[in-house]
């Protein structure tokens, strides 16, 4: 009874909010005040300095104190690459625990991002989504010994499968999945984040399939292409008015910058207030997702970034 009052809640909440940002113009919502002191956090998703790690510049190790320094941000999130194989060795785990608690810096989360290397969680084969479920385990430990609350996965692996067949499948080795994070006091989230997850939607049904308090959505401002090829975009203010009930974290997505500091692809402002509407308590992670042909580096464009969040506020 219990989690059917909450799923009426949840959808409740989500008709509500897309009522509330499709029934507005963009203007109005841009103009929306706010009277309410932020509920969350900044941090940063490691992918925005991608550059500077793939050069050399800096380390999975520096990134903590970097982004205290360079950007005045105290909250992390990692992704799994940058690790470059080292997320079982306690060694290095404990440096860098040492590194981010001198720095006074919490660690987040760790974004998985091996696609395919851990398996695949929405494989139409079950013994394959178990494999690709224990594989996941290694983050979970690595998550909890930093002090992450999430590893945030991705939905892959389901082919040419259906929209409601890929359904089950990704629910099924999501769960699986869940319930070690569960054991362990860390959550698994969902990024929208190309294919069937791109669609608002189908991600939020996914998660009541699952249906687990430490299962939970990252909406991402810019990830909404469901078809690479075609370039076929779901709506963006839709997709995260139906992600926001189960999230347990933001992306907020930057990709460019016209001469007024507003990013060219998403309206913050709009995106902020639909994030606001579902009394969102947590983190809110820059990602700078821009770079070929941008005429601005990481530096530059994470604080514009950053700018454009607290002016949002």
């Amino acid at each position: 009874m219990t989690q059917r009052r909450k799923f009426f809640k949840d959808s409740l909440k989500a008709g509500l909010g897309l009522a509330m940002f499709s029934g507005l113009s963009a203007k109005a919502q841009a103009e929306a005040p706010s009277t309410k002191k932020s509920p969350y956090t900044i941090s940063l998703a490691e992918w925005s300095l991608r550059d500077w790690l793939n050069s050399g510049k800096i380390s999975n190790l520096d990134f903590p104190e970097t982004t205290k320094k360079v950007f005045d941000i105290h909250a992390v999130e990692y992704v799994s690459s940058f690790f470059k194989g080292q997320e079982t060795d306690s060694n290095y785990l404990r440096e860098l625990k040492s590194r981010s608690d001198g720095a006074g810096v919490r660690n987040v989360m760790i974004m998985v991002d091996m696609w395919g290397q851990d398996g695949a969680l929405a494989s139409p084969e079950e013994s394959v989504r178990k494999t690709a479920a224990q594989n996941h385990h290694k983050w979970v430990d690595a998550a909890k010994y930093l002090g992450c609350h999430a590893i945030r996965v991705n939905a892959s692996g389901y082919g040419d499968a259906n929209y409601r067949d890929a359904m089950g499948y990704f629910a099924d080795g999501l769960a699986k999945l869940v319930e070690y994070g569960a054991a362990n006091q860390i959550s698994i989230i969902v990024e929208n984040h190309g294919g069937y997850s791109s669609n608002g939607r189908w991600l939020a049904d996914v998660i009541r399939k699952v249906d687990n308090s430490y299962c939970g959505t990252l909406p991402d401002f810019g990830n909404f292409r469901t078809d690479l090829e075609t370039g076929n975009f779901y709506d963006p203010y839709i997709g995260v008015a139906e992600l926001m009930p189960y999230a347990k974290g933001v992306s907020a997505k930057s990709m460019g910058f016209d001469h007024h500091g507003q990013d060219t692809t998403i309206d913050f402002k709009r995106m902020m207030n639909i994030v606001a509407a579902f009394n969102f308590e947590g983190f809110v992670g820059i990602e700078w997702g821009g770079g070929l042909g941008m005429p601005m580096d990481a530096e530059a464009a994470i604080k514009a970034t950053k700018k454009l969040i607290l002016d949002s506020i």
